[in-house]
This record gives C-alpha cells, sequence and structure tokens, in this order.
C-alpha cells in the first residue's frame, strides 16, 4: 500500500500499483553508521556489505548505493553461502525494500477484520495497545492463553527471548511444515538435528526430493553443480522433473509416498551382498544385527511393484552406491516425499549412509547458526509455566524440539480449545494463513482470537486479519545479531535509512518487553549496545566488524566420531524410539493412494520464489511464470483438459480455480502447485489473488513420531471449470 502511512485512516482496495522501475524508488537519506563507518562518500555513494534475507540461507550482499538509495545487490566473495553469486531472489531484493506497499508506519485495525481498515498509530501508542491485550489475557487466562509464532531468522534469539519471559509455553513455527522428520530422524540415529555435508571428492549422490536446483540452499547447489562437473554421480529421485532432474545422471520418477520402499530396497542389496562397511559398522554404531536380521523381506522386486522403478534399476543403483563409498552420499534432504511415513524414510537415509561408512568423508558433524564464542545480554531466568503446550509436545509429541514444535497441531487445538483456549497470537515475519494446510481452518482459528499482533514489512495475508500490524525495518534498513558461519561472524547492518516509521525486531521486542515489565530480560541500550555485547567476549570493535563486513572466529575443533546418543554411538537400532513404542528400526508403513480419478497433489519449491514471502516483489513477478497447476499430458487427454484450460481443483477441505500447464514433467497421477500464491490480503496489489494457494486444499495429516506435516498426503480431483 503506496499510501499506507500517509494518512491517518486507510481502506485499502484492490487498485493496481504503479509499476516498479529504478527512477521511481522511495528516496531515503544515508544511513548516518554507514557514513560514520566510511562505507559511503559525502553525496551518498559507495558499497556496504551485509546479509540477505530473500530466504533463510542469508547469502553475504555488497549493497551499492548511490545517492542514498540501493541501486544494486551483488554476492560478497567472502561469505561462504554466497561466493560472490546471487540467486534471482537476492538480486531482486531491493524491490522487497522499495515495494510501494510496504507497511511504514504503526496500523490499528478500526474494521472488522479482513475488511482493510487501519488507522495510523504512533508507536508508543501501538506498542500500548499490543502490550495491554497482552497483560489482560495474560491476567484473565494466563500466559499460556498468548500464543507465539515467527519464521527462522536471526532476531528469532529475541523473539524467543520474549515469548519465554512472558511465559507463554506456545510457540509456533514453520519447521513441522517442512524438516521435522529429517531433524528428528538425524536425532534418534546421530544425536544431532543436521549434519553437515562435503561435495569435496564426492563420487555417487542421491537426492530424494531435494529440489536443489530451485531450493534456498544455493552454496550448497554450487558445491553440488561443481561434483557434477567434476564427475560425481546423481541419481535424482521425484515424481517431477524439475531443474534438479535436468541436472542428474538419473531420474527416477517414483510413486509419491514410496521413497521408504526404495530406501528399504537398497538397504537391503547393500546387506545382503555385503557391501557395507564392516569395520566401521562394527567399531561406530549399534543395532545392525537387528537390522540385518529384519531387512530381508524388502527386495528390490518387491520394491519394484510399490515404487514403480524396476528392480535391474533398484539394485545397480544401490551396487553403484555403495561402490562408491565413502565418497557416496545418500542426502537427507528436508522432506523427502512428505507422507506421514516421511519419519521412516529418512531414517532409512541415515543407516544408509552408515553403511557405506561415510561419516567424516561426506557427512561431518553438525555446523549450524549457534556459536559459543559470542557474548550475550545478561537476563535473569525466565519465570516457570507449567501449562501443556498446544501442540502436543512433548505430551504428543515427546520427540519433537520444543523449538521445532508442531504448527499444524496448535491451530488445530486452537480450535479445539484443547487442551485450553487460547485468546491472543503475536506473530512476527510469519503467514500462518498462507503457510499451515487448510486455511478455512487457520481463518478459524484467527476469528476465535480476542487479539492478534504481527510484525512485518508488508501487510501479508496474517497481518490483513490483525488488529496491530508493527512496521519491521527491511534487512537493508535494519542490524540484526551476528550469524557464525564458516569461522566467521557476519553482520547485517543497514544500508540505508529505515523508510517511514519502520524498526528493527530488536528495538520492537526490547520496548515491548519493557511496556511488558520485562526490562530485565532486555538489558541493551539499542542494535549497536546488543552486537558490542555480543563482541566483547572477542576483543574485536563494531566499526571493524561493520567495515569488514565480518568478524575472525576462534577456531573450534570438531570430534568428528562423537555421537550425542545415549549409545554414544550412530544408533542403527534406536531403543529411545522403541521404549515410546515405535520402530526402533526403518520398517516399511504402506502409504494412502487417491482414489480413482483423483491425483497426488505435489508442492515444492521455486527458484523465483520464496515460500509465501516474496509474491509481492515486483522484480520477481516480471520474470516469473503465471502460477499453473501442473499436468501429464496422458492424465490431461484422458480428463479432456487442454494446456490454459481454467480448472477447478478439488480437495476434501477446499477448493480453487487456476489454469492448467501440461506437461511431460510430471508423472500421470501426479499433479502439481507452487505454494505460496492466492493470496487474500489486498494490502498486496501485485500479489493479490494472483495464482491459487494450495493450502486452501492442504488436508492436515501429522507424523506421529516427528510431527511433520504430510504435504503430498492430500489427493484431488480435477475439472474444466
Amino acid at each position: 500500500m503506496s499510501n499506507i502511512s500517509r494518512r491517518d485512516f486507510l481502506k485499502v482496495g484492490g487498485a493496481a500499483a504503479t509499476a516498479l522501475a529504478v527512477g521511481q524508488f522511495i528516496p531515503a537519506p544515508v544511513a548516518q553508521a554507514a557514513r560514520d563507518a566510511g562505507h559511503l562518500n559525502a553525496q551518498g555513494d559507495g558499497e556496504i556489505a551485509t546479509m540477505c534475507e530473500m530466504c533463510v540461507w542469508r547469502c553475504g550482499v555488497l549493497a551499492k548505493v548511490v545517492n542514498g538509495k540501493v541501486v544494486k545487490l551483488d554476492g560478497n566473495p567472502d561469505h561462504p553461502h554466497s561466493n560472490g553469486k546471487l540467486c534471482p531472489r537476492g538480486q531482486a531484493g531491493l524491490a522487497t525494500t522499495y515495494d510501494p506497499d510496504r507497511v511504514l508506519t504503526p496500523l490499528v485495525r478500526v474494521g472488522k477484520r479482513g475488511e482493510g481498515k487501519f488507522r495510523q498509530a504512533s508507536w508508543e501508542e501501538a506498542i500500548e495497545i499490543v502490550a495491554w491485550n497482552m497483560l489482560n489475557i495474560k491476567d484473565k487466562y494466563g500466559p499460556e492463553a498468548m500464543v507465539f509464532s515467527s519464521t527462522h531468522n536471526l532476531s528469532q534469539v529475541q523473539f524467543e527471548n520474549l515469548l519465554q519471559a512472558f511465559g507463554s509455553p506456545n510457540y509456533g513455527t514453520q519447521r513441522s511444515l517442512c524438516f521435522n522428520a529429517m531433524i528428528v530422524a538425524n536425532q534418534m540415529t546421530f544425536g544431532m538435528e543436521e549434519p553437515g555435508r562435503s561435495y569435496k571428492d564426492l563420487k555417487h549422490i542421491l537426492l530424494t526430493g531435494r529440489n536443489l536446483a530451485e531450493a534456498i540452499s544455493n552454496s550448497e547447489t554450487g558445491e553440488l553443480i561443481n561434483a557434477i562437473d567434476q564427475g560425481a554421480k546423481m541419481v535424482y529421485i521425484d515424481p517431477r522433473f524439475t531443474k534438479t532432474a535436468a541436472k542428474a545422471a538419473e531420474w527416477l520418477p517414483i510413486r509419491p509416498g514410496t521413497d521408504l520402499a526404495l530406501h528399504l530396497a537398497f538397504i537391503n542389496v547393500i546387506i545382503s551382498e555385503e557391501r557395507y562397511n564392516k569395520e566401521f559398522i562394527s567399531k561406530y554404531t549399534v543395532g545392525f544385527n537387528e537390522l540385518a536380521a529384519s531387512i530381508g523381506q524388502y527386495t528390490s522386486e518387491w520394491a519394484a511393484e510399490i515404487t514403480g522403478i524396476s528392480a535391474e534399476t533398484i539394485r545397480r543403483i544401490a551396487q553403484e552406491f555403495s561402490d562408491a563409498a565413502p565418497y557416496a552420499l545418500a542426502h537427507n534432504g528436508w522432506r523427502t516425499s512428505n507422507f506421514i511415513n516421511s519419519f521412516q524414510t529418512e531414517r532409512a537415509i541415515t543407516i544408509l549412509n552408515t553403511l557405506v561408512g561415510n561419516w567424516g568423508v561426506t557427512l561431518l558433524p553438525a555446523g549450524g547458526e549457534e556459536s559459543g564464542c559470542f557474548g550475550k545480554p545478561p537476563q535473569p531466568g525466565y519465570p516457570r509455566n507449567s501449562a501443556l503446550r498446544l501442540d502436543g509436545v512433548p505430551w504428543k509429541y515427546p520427540f519433537v524440539p520444543l523449538k521445532l514444535g508442531v504448527f499444524q497441531e496448535l491451530r488445530d487445538n486452537i480450535l479445539k480449545d484443547d487442551p485450553y483456549a487460547a485468546h491472543g497470537w503475536f506473530i512476527s515475519r510469519q503467514n500462518p494463513i498462507q503457510s499451515i494446510p487448510d486455511r478455512r481452518k487457520t481463518l478459524q482459528a484467527f476469528a476465535k482470537m480476542d487479539f492478534i499482533a504481527t510484525v512485518d514489512v508488508i501487510m501479508n495475508d496474517s497481518s490483513w486479519f490483525a488488529d496491530v500490524v508493527l512496521p519491521e525495518a527491511s534487512y537493508l534498513e535494519r542490524y540484526d545479531p551476528l550469524m557464525p558461519i564458516g569461522g566467521r561472524g557476519f553482520i547485517r547492518q543497514p544500508v540505508i535509512e529505515p523508510q517511514g516509521e519502520a524498526k528493527s525486531a530488536l528495538w520492537i521486542f526490547k520496548h515491548l518487553g519493557e511496556r511488558l515489565g520485562l526490562s530485565d530480560f532486555f538489558q541493551y541500550k539499542d542494535e549497536e549496545d546488543y552486537l558490542n555485547q555480543q563482541l566483547a567476549p572477542l576483543g574485536v570493535p563494531l566499526e571493524e566488524v561493520k567495515a569488514k563486513g565480518y568478524v575472525e572466529l576462534p577456531e573450534a575443533e570438531a570430534e568428528v566420531f562423537k555421537w550425542n546418543t545415549p549409545s554414544g554411538k550412530i544408533e542403527i537400532k534406536s531403543d529411545t524410539l522403541g521404549n515410546a513404542g515405535f520402530s526402533a528400526i526403518p520398517v516399511w508403513e504402506e502409504p494412502p493412494a487417491p482414489k480413482q480419478g483423483e491425483f497426488y497433489l505435489l508442492t515444492g519449491k521455486d527458484a523465483r520464489q520464496t515460500q509465501f514471502a516474496t509474491q509481492n516483489n515486483l522484480l520477481l513477478k516480471k520474470y516469473d511464470d503465471e502460477p499453473r497447476i501442473w499436468m501429464n499430458p496422458k492424465a490431461a487427454a484422458a480428463s479432456g483438459l487442454a494446456h490454459e484450460d481454467l480448472v477447478e481443483v478439488t480437495s476434501e477441505v477446499g477448493k480453487v480455480k487456476v489454469h492448467l500447464e501440461v506437461t511431460e514433467a510430471i508423472r500421470p497421477d501426479c499433479v502439481y502447485m507452487t505454494p505460496g500464491f492466492g493470496h487474500l490480503s489486498m494490502g498486496l496489489t501485485t500479489a493479490y489473488a494472483l495464482g491459487a494457494s494450495d493450502s486452501d486444499l492442504h488436508v492436515t495429516y501429522t507424523d506421529p513420531v516427528s510431527g511433520g506435516q504430510a504435504l503430498s498426503q492430500t489427493f484431488v480431483s480435477v475439472r474444466k471449470a
């Protein structure tokens, strides 16, 4: 909304936004901090190192500033995630900062939820309204009646600080919609969330549904492509022919939900033909004998009937994979087939890697974005709260980490008031209305809330239905906590002043925390003081970090052959799972299948968009295709449908209309929709009503072990509209 910060009362309409051109960027004065650091000259020209946030990979960025405006973004060669390169989303980041629909002042709803009627408010008033409502809910119903949710970001540490200081156990993240199955499987096997991966000297890789060429892991994608250039063989397993499939030596268009059968058969071949690393298994694992005793039934012939991949192909690939050991890697992906049995699939992948003894070669001890090198502001201990979490962690899902949660279960239990009623929702940089399956239910959950507040840079769908919207500065306008990676701590710093009255999350959480009576938990004066406290143990001044873009961190030697499991070894058999009533070793779980006339509904990555956050970016829109639903020509002909037909897609929870893309790049029993489209917010003049939302169609299915959402377990019918 280009005029959202310029009127005392706003009713957002559906009028089209003025087309974006470089000459039409909203002017902003040069960030004084950048001038003081010597990045910019007197005219406001220069280049500043910061970090991207067009996705969670957070590549290093060099922002070119001319006359106080960002005119170009390039990859920072000193940052290991960018290596001097940026993807299309990263290149288009300046169009998010200069989006004419930016929310640039606090807004307070004055109409009905969803009408788009807001009035402008000062920060003092907006913080007061949010704090009063949160405290009122806390006094009436207890702190647990406030739900907090956020997506993965650098300021998340202070978001979590806010919710824990407030005393609420209810925390919703997007992770259960993405990689819970992978993380919990790794924890049960390796005792860590996600091992690192090395592509150096790689000879063979299995990718199961991990569309790296269109995903957010840009540096890893580059490493994969380099390995292929050096002769590594990639086998790609996916019902859809993606850009990653185009780079593969072999594409296996597997039947959805049967990845587990395929990997069990791989394990069978490697064990029955004694292709496993006997020394590694004996020295570093527990449970091999139990696996060997149970795997005999999962033959290549058995798996061929289930997966649609020939027994000869299954056997050959298992042999080639083991022949390449230890320079072989079964990528543990993020979601594999997106069925309830995906947890067991992930466990099978961890075991496949273990059998070929690739630990310390292509699989490495976990990295991450946490570092013991940094300091932090002092604070007291958090208040204790004995209330059960609404999402069932850990009382229903004992193995799901508290910081991950089960988002879809949280939403469902809000609707059921189970085990108690929620009354408020504080959302930062997240869009539950778009992201959680079965959008109808999420809208119903919003309607039950006494109060909703959001923090974001634009009026996304969840903000459209909020009571108060707090405008966050874009990633080119703010500081965030330092990010450790590759032996360095990188800085995100403002390259221009925040437009309008937008503030950083560090500022918002501190001031809201103080108004909530939680000042002792936010003991930093401002963003620079927070960063100085992080840098204190290193003895490095902030000005030096701002100038270089990073700080060198002390070297930390990781113990390679050490696993944080009960046995201290890799656990092929997990007694932790077995004692809780789950299978201690992977076993076949038959997935449901669509009825006659129905299709598997697939979802996945698009190299030009990031989940639900970038569809309003005018530069990405300019170069993106119209969102359509994919269908195989055989299926289209059998259904009497043609390319570009407007079709009605129906599941058991909803229906949408969208145009058809007829393509050979998908199995005949599947259809595919790119997520993130079909926005409800008329405050997004580019994204509003563009395409259709797969969240309107997805049925909620939750894996009982990892709490992961089974997105592809939804079946749909398709007919001409």
